[in-house]
């Protein structure tokens, strides 16, 4: 027979990193090419009580049906902890717990964009959200990153030039692929220019708990009094992305609206990861275990930048977050070099696979440093070392 895709769909190619995930399934290969928490930094026994004593004492309440907005419990508790730490959250807000930060991302597009409409994204960036957008008909517009974040004349000269520009997407913490940390003079300007061109902004934190030094930056959801902000959050790099659970916080109607197309999709977060989440934040010392989770990352982003230090390639240091972004010299291609790289077992992704648009120049590759291990640190990047010396 033969298939007719939708045409929203039909265009998007499979996740690179996706792909190249499959092939690190292979415990031999080092994956670089990953973004996984480390092993040793799961609480398990932790979430081994949580899930024992949860369907010893309310089994019923954690395998029913929930709400689409998310477990009451939970979502007190959170409100009431990023307003604590993060300076987030007014009265015009409300929250609604997702499957994931992803779905933020999903449910954002979907109950504010039509198809053609315009999203304005750092460039590079996760390749995960940019094809969200892409699959609701969406044209990207791309604003290149500087070292403190994305240029700010650049945001601006997009916005004077599009006319249906929906929100502006930004990692400002430890961003995914660069790991650049945008500058707190450069967050209050993107919001002051998004407030002036009427346009809102969805601000992605996945990262910003993983801060090894420097102070911490506020949120850009922080000087939201207009409400224009989309705030996503996640427990995915904290406790663990397989319990899924994420949230959004924003303005009460696009919360309303959110509610509505997560009732079209999966009808609620699953109930027992949420029940496991609340606990957690209820008994648990997560401060020490962030600390604890930000040392272990710390040693390995340490060890990864002083075996590179050494090489052809060119990159920053990041202050917190999982990922480093390599700029290669002119003469190395990046697609060969992640070829030649795989041929001896290490997985490296392409710079292209996070660019906005079609055609830009990138010649850079992005390395993780928190899934593999010590011993596989050191060896792949010794690998990288004599794979860069064949150009």
């Amino acid at each position: 027979m033969q298939y007719t895709f939708a045409d929203r769909i039909k265009g998007l190619k499979p996740s690179v990193i996706r792909e190249i995930l499959k092939f690190t399934s292979d415990p031999t290969v080092i994956a670089f090419s990953a973004g996984n928490p480390a092993p040793e930094a799961f609480p398990v026994e932790e979430v081994r009580e949580i899930t024992a004593r949860l369907l010893a004492e309310r089994p019923v309440d954690c395998l029913q049906y929930g709400i689409t907005e998310g477990l009451p419990a939970l979502r007190a508790r959170v409100k009431e902890d990023i307003k604590a730490r993060l300076n987030i959250g007014r009265d015009s807000d409300e929250l609604i717990i997702t499957s994931g930060a992803m779905q933020v991302m999903d449910l954002a597009t979907n109950v504010l964009c039509n198809e053609g409409d315009v999203i304005i994204c750092e460039s590079p960036s996760f390749i995960g959200s940019l094809n969200t957008f892409r699959s609701y008909g969406v044209r990207l517009r791309g604003v290149p990153m500087q070292h403190d974040g994305m240029d700010i004349e650049q945001l601006e000269a997009v916005l004077k030039a599009e006319k249906n520009v929906r929100f502006i997407y930004t990692i400002p913490n430890y961003q995914n692929p660069s790991g650049i940390t945008m500058s707190e003079a450069k967050r209050r300007r993107v919001y002051a220019l998004a407030k002036a061109y009427g346009v809102l902004i969805l601000e992605d934190n996945p990262y910003g708990e993983l801060r090894y030094e420097g102070e911490a930056l506020p949120c850009i959801k922080s000087f939201d009094e207009d409400g224009i902000v989309v705030y996503a959050g996640s427990f995915s790099k904290i406790l663990s992305p397989g319990l899924r659970v994420g949230y959004a916080l924003a303005p009460q109607p696009i919360i309303a609206k959110m509610t509505v197309g997560k009732q079209a999709s999966d009808v609620h977060t699953t109930i027992l990861a949420q029940w496991i989440v609340d606990e957690w934040m209820q008994n648990y010392d997560i401060t020490a275990h962030v600390e604890k989770i930000c040392g272990v990352y710390k040693a390995k982003r340490d060890l990864m930048c002083d075996g590179l230090a050494g090489t052809a390639l060119d990159f920053q240091k990041p202050a917190g977050g999982l990922f480093i972004w390599c700029e290669l010299p002119g003469e190395i291609d990046m697609i060969e070099l992640a070829k030649r790289a795989v041929a001896k077992m290490v997985a490296v992704v392409p710079g292209s696979a996070f660019s906005v648009e079609a055609g830009e120049q990138v010649n850079a590759v992005r390395l993780n440093f928190s899934t593999p291990s010590d011993e596989q640190l050191t060896r792949g990047v010794g690998i990288l070392e004599e794979v860069l010396a064949t150009f």
